[in-house]
This record gives C-alpha cells, structure tokens and sequence, in this order.
C-alpha cells in the first residue's frame, strides 16, 4: 500500500484527454518531431510552451511509474528494471531542452518556468524514488536477477542503490524530511547559478582613455572596442567573461586597472546585494549534510565518494596531499622566481594576484622565447575546428558533415551530422562558441539525447558542446590561445565520449560514468595540443597561409611545464576548497569567505584579499554536479598521462590503440566498473608518477 506521505506528494495539473490532445498538436516540446533525425526543433519552441508541456509529461511520467507498482506480474528485469529506466522519456526530453538552454542560451521566462517547476520535479522525484511499493518491485529483481549479461547486471545495480541512496529505506519520518531535503537542494542550486549568471553579465570596467590600455594587444582592444560599441558605450569596455579579463590581466601595463578588474572578476556574487551567494552555499553545504545524516553518513563527501573511484575522503585527501607535497615546493621557488624577475624589471612592493599574469606572461617570453601572442595568428578557429576534426578522423576514421536544416537555438551554433568509418551516421553535434549575456562563462559538452538502442537499432545521440572563446572583431578572426585550443579538445574529449557511445540503456551511456573517470576522454585528448604532428596538420598563419614555424612550435613545447608547481597547487586548492566544503559533520553557520581562506590557504602563495571570494561563483560544485567530485580533475590527470603514455609509445595516430580506447572506454559508458576498463586499455593500473613525471615534478 502507498504511503500517506508519497500518495499526497505530487500535485499535479489535471485536464482532460481532449485538451492534452489539443496541446499537443499546438505544443512544439510535445509533438513527434519530423526535424532531421528528430533534433529538437528550438527557433519554434517559445517561452510559452514550457509549462503547459511541463504539466502534461509529468503527468505522464506519474502515470508510468504507477504502471509498474500496480502491475500484477511478478517483478522482473524488463517489467520492473527496464520499465522505470525508459519512463518519462517525454519530460527527460523537455527538461534537458529547458535545463541546457537555461546554461548556453537563457532568459527570464525560462529562468522562471525552472524556478516555478523546480518544487514540482522535485517531489515527481521524491514520489518515484521514495515509492515503498516501487522499491519492493525492484528490490525483489535484485535478490532473484534471473539470467542477466553483463551490462543488464550493471543497471540492476545502479537502480537497486540508486534507490536505496535517495532514502527508499528510510522510515516515513526521515523519507518526509529528505523529499523536503531535495527539493530545497535543487531550488538553491538553481538560484546559485542563476545569481553567477547575473552577476557576470552585470559587472564590466568601462576605460575612456586609450592610453590606460598600453600593453594590450589590438586583437584585445578591438574587442573590447566592439564591447562597448554593443552596450551603447564609447571606448574599452571589459567584461566578465576570460577572453575579456585574462588578456587584460596579462598584458595591460596600467596596474591600478589591473587591481580594479581582478577584484571585480573574483567578488561575483559576493556583493550586498539579492545576488549574493553566500547565504546559498550556507543553505546548500548544510542540506547535503543533513541528506547524508539521513542516509547515516558521517558527512556529505562520504556519501558522495562511496560511489566514486576514490571510495573515500581518507583517499582524496591522500591523493591531493600527495600532489600537494610534489608541488609546493616548486610552486614556491616559480613565486621567487617571478618576484625576482617583477624587481628586476623595475617593480617594487609586494606582488599580488593581479600582478601575476602580467609578469608570468613577461617571464616566459624572456625564458623560452614564447610570447602566446606569436601563436595566436596560427589558431584561427574556423582551422582549429578543422585540425580537430581530422585529428578524429586520423585516429577514429570519423567524418564531420555540417547540415544547415538542423535547427539551432542560436545563429551562432553550427550543426553536424557525424558518420562513423563504416559510413553510418554516428551522432549529431552542435557546436557553440562565444561568449554572450544569455549563456554561463566557461566551456562544457551536454547531450539533447542520449545513445541507447531501441527496437534493436542504436538511436544516436545528439551531443552539445559550448564554449566562451575568443570572438572575432571587425578587422580579425576568432584567434584562440593555445589554452582555448586545450580548451577545445578537452570538451571534444567529453563529445567523443557521448558520441562513440554503444550501450543498450541510455542511463548507463556516454559520460553516466563515475564522476572521478569521466574526465580521462576529455583530458587525454588535450595531450595533442603541443605534439608538432598534429599543428602540422592544421595550423597556418590566418593571414599568410605560412605553416606554424618548427622553432615556434618548439618554444611552445618547452614552455609546457612552465609554472607547473604553481599550476597543480591553484587547482589542489579548489578541490581541497570542495572536500572542505563537504567534509563538514556540523551545520556551518560561519563565514563563507573565511572558510574557505583556511581550506585553501596551504596551496596559496599570496594574501588573501578582502572582497573576493572564489566559493561564491564555483559553480562546478555548487551549481553543477562537482561536489566532493572537484579533486577528479587532478586524478584524472593521472589516468591521462599514463593512459597518453600508450599513445606515445604506439603512435600519436595509431589507430589500432584509438580502437582499443574506443572499445574499452569511450563507448562502453557506465556499463562497468571505470578501473577494469582503464586496465582493459592500458592492461595495468595507472601510476601517479606517469603525472609527476610529465609535469617535471618528478
């Protein structure tokens, strides 16, 4: 019998079959789509489309779930396990539509159709996950499988404790009191991301006079020129977004504009005003733990780390405090370094943070001959797409054909269909690269679809990548620094990941892997960036046409372990900063700025400035799902290394080891553990010291 509780959990919308008919037929989000390969057809769904499609899926989706607990066959794999795993196919549609556009291409409405559903999907959520006559049905399929393959084995057991960690077997009590957990979780993390959004798109430093701009290249000032010309403003206008404020930081001579834009870029979401996050991350850090009380975990990242490579936050810490100790002592000597090159070149006083870029960027020039300035013209990103692309190719033997009848949410995307070597179509990608007031800063790959198969025929999946690159002007190409050109392959790693995905449920595809691995494809393919083999193959002066120079390509190369120490310890520091965060055993009421002070201060080499604070715009943890899962970064640097280390040894190209990588990692998903696919590839496990070594800090 269903529970009091869970039979009054979900208020739902209810209307006729006739109206949901008519709805339907003048509903876009709920309509057969006849678009190419059925993509979503986004320039004809409006804002007003959402709710009512919302209204009508989740009821649709309750209505599925109640077929299966009121089923009167016994409980089966297919009847039970396979059931749930494709029910709300048509709300999961509409949600990833609403969810991913809230990131790349938002607006108010949207903002708040998510805002008013949040509450709504969240008890839907609770209704399924907390459902003891749902639990049962699946619980019995666990404890008598029947005969089951692997993969079929490894859904079971996603589900059976996918449930059994969202409090199916907590009493009626505690199963209220994580439903009320959950929703105010997912309210909160919204509104984090939608107050960095703001924020971002709020702040900007307006220079009048061009000669506060000395140092900064021209592709930065036309830029910044364009900017202001946008807001309706004369001069430089620099915002929020890295291809605005790293170039500043790097190059302009002027330090008091340098202070001015650091302290503005690092406060985001740290004002007295309605945006502020602190009060969130209050909110959010103390749910979490309260949810893992409820579960009976000492702490949040417990909970989290159970189901994670790491296991535990005892090898967490032991894995960043063994990076930590390789790296201090080298990111301190670089600190000397760089202080003694600033005095020299006629500075006085202590260095801060906005002195850094500028006198690093200085440094490497003077120590390797390397001015990123010099490689940019060879980096025009129409050729960089181009060299990706055949670096796919050369080792997967994919095509990329671009089809201009796939609709798009914006006209700044552009849209793919990708044909596998055999010639079949393997996935469609979209790809979306500036920087603009509807879409969140930084760069992340997302799927509309995901790969399963269905009806015996594999349904391909359509997969998102987007960025905040560097945008053209009116004189210039996009031109990428190498680190957007790293940036572009690493997000291109995540894509390959979703694309080459070949398993039979959709829940166990692409990257629905364990936090901690499901960086390894997106950071091993960064490894190509500095090989001289691939920037052969692509990259010519934008306005010459020369090919990149062997001694330019040289310089590059050994300026890759510059500032390594420093490097590993800022990113030690945001996952210590995560671990700090949700290795908490006591509701904090404390101050946000100072608790991250202390959790970050052992990998820090300059003071702490008052007004800053990184936690309230560190969106992977607090707005994304990196929490007590940020440290992944680093360990899948490891798997990257000693996994490229193969690719060395048997060829940059060779596509024998891309096959062997295809098969055993990227398309088999979630479907097993990520340590046996890794020693699947590599036939061992991997080693820290392949990282140390590549780095130069072994």
């Amino acid at each position: 019998m269903k529970s009091k509780l869970l039979a009054g959990a979900l208020i739902l919308l209810s209307m006729s079959a006739c109206t949901e008919k008519k709805q339907s037929l003048d509903n876009p989000l709920l309509e057969t789509w006849t678009t190419p390969y059925q993509t979503p057809p986004f320039s004809k769904i409006k804002p007003e489309h959402y709710r009512p499609a919302f209204d009508i899926a989740i009821k649709e989706a309750k209505e599925e779930v109640d077929a299966i607990i009121n089923s009167k066959e016994n409980p089966t794999f297919e009847n039970t396990i396979v059931a749930l795993s494709n029910s709300g196919e048509r709300l999961g549609r509409i949600l990833s539509i609403a969810y991913n556009l809230d990131s790349s291409n938002t607006s108010p409405e949207l903002q708040g159709f998510l805002k008013d559903i949040n509450p709504l999907l969240s008890d839907f959520n609770s209704y399924r996950s907390l459902n003891e006559d749902l639990f049962k049905r699946v619980k019995a399929v666990y404890e008598n499988p029947g005969n089951l393959n692997d993969e079929q084995k490894k859904l079971l057991e996603d589900t059976y404790i996918g449930f059994v960690r969202s409090g199916a077997e907590l009493d009626e009590k505690a199963k209220l009191l994580f439903a009320e957990v959950n929703k105010s979780l997912s309210e909160n993390s919204l509104k984090f991301g939608q107050n960095d959004l703001h924020e971002t798109n709020e702040y900007s430093m307006l220079v009048e006079d061009e000669g506060a701009l000395d140092g900064l290249p021209q592709f930065a000032k036309d830029a910044a020129a364009e900017a202001a010309k946008e807001a309706g403003k004369e001069g430089w206008l620099f915002t929020m977004h890295g291809p605005s404020v790293g170039p500043f930081l790097k190059y302009a001579d002027n330090r008091e504009l340098r202070e001015k834009l650091y302290r503005m870029y690092t406060s985001l979401a740290y004002h007295d005003n309605e945006y502020n996050n602190t009060e969130v991350i209050r909110n959010m850090v103390n749910l979490r733990l309260e949810k893992a009380k409820l579960l009976g975990y000492e702490n949040y990242a417990s909970f989290q780390l159970e189901r994670r490579m790491a296991e535990s936050p005892e090898k967490v810490m032991s894995f960043l405090n063994q990076l930590h100790e390789k790296s201090k002592p080298a990111a301190q000597k670089e600190y000397q370094e760089v202080l003694a090159f600033a005095k020299k070149s006629g500075f006085n006083g202590e260095l801060q943070r906005w002195d850094w870029s500028y006198y690093t960027e200085k440094l490497m020039q003077e120590k390797y001959g390397f001015n990123e300035q010099d490689i940019k013209p060879y980096f025009e990103l129409s050729k960089v797409k181009e060299g990706v692309f055949t670096l796919a190719n050369k080792l997967y033997g994919i095509t990329f054909k671009k089809n201009n009848t796939i609709d798009k949410y914006h006209p700044e995307v552009d849209s793919y269909e990708v044909y596998d070597k055999d010639g079949s179509l393997l996935a469609i990608l979209y790809l979306d690269f500036f920087p603009r007031k509807s879409k969140s800063s930084g760069a992340w790959m997302t799927t509309y679809r995901d790969e399963k198969i269905e009806n015996g025929k594999r349904v391909i999946p359509f997969v998102s990548l987007v960025t905040n690159f560097t945008k053209p002007t009116k004189d210039t190409p996009s031109l990428l620094t190498f680190r957007e050109v790293t940036t572009f392959l690493h997000e291109f790693g995540h894509g390959l990941h979703g694309m080459f995905a070949n398993t039979t449920y959709d829940a166990l595809s692409g990257t629905s892997v364990y936090r901690d691995f499901v960086e390894l494809p997106s950071q091993v393919l960064e490894n190509w960036g500095p090989e001289k083999e691939w920037l052969d193959l692509f990259a010519v002066h934008y306005q010459t046409g020369e090919k990149i120079p062997a001694e330019l390509v040289k310089k590059l190369i050994r300026s890759q372990n510059y500032l390594a120490g420093y490097l590993s310890e800022r990113q030690l520091s945001f996952g210590m900063n995560d671990m700090n965060w949700h290795s908490i055993t006591e509701p904090f009421s404390g101050d946000v700025k100072e608790m991250e002070d202390r959790a970050m201060s052992p990998m820090e080499l300059f003071p702490s400035i008052k007004g800053s604070c990184f936690s309230t715009a560190f969106g992977h943890i607090f707005a994304g799902g990196y929490a007590s899962g940020y440290y992944g970064y680093k360990w899948a640097e490891v798997l990257d290394a000693d996994a490229f280390n193969v690719f060395k040894e048997e060829g940059l190209f060779n596509k024998e080891t891309a096959s062997r990588f295809r098969s055993t990692i990227l398309e088999k998903g979630g479907t097993e553990h990520p340590m046996k696919l890794y020693i699947d590839f590599k036939g061992s496990e991997p080693s820290v010291d392949a990282l140390l070594k590549r780095s130069g800090l072994l």
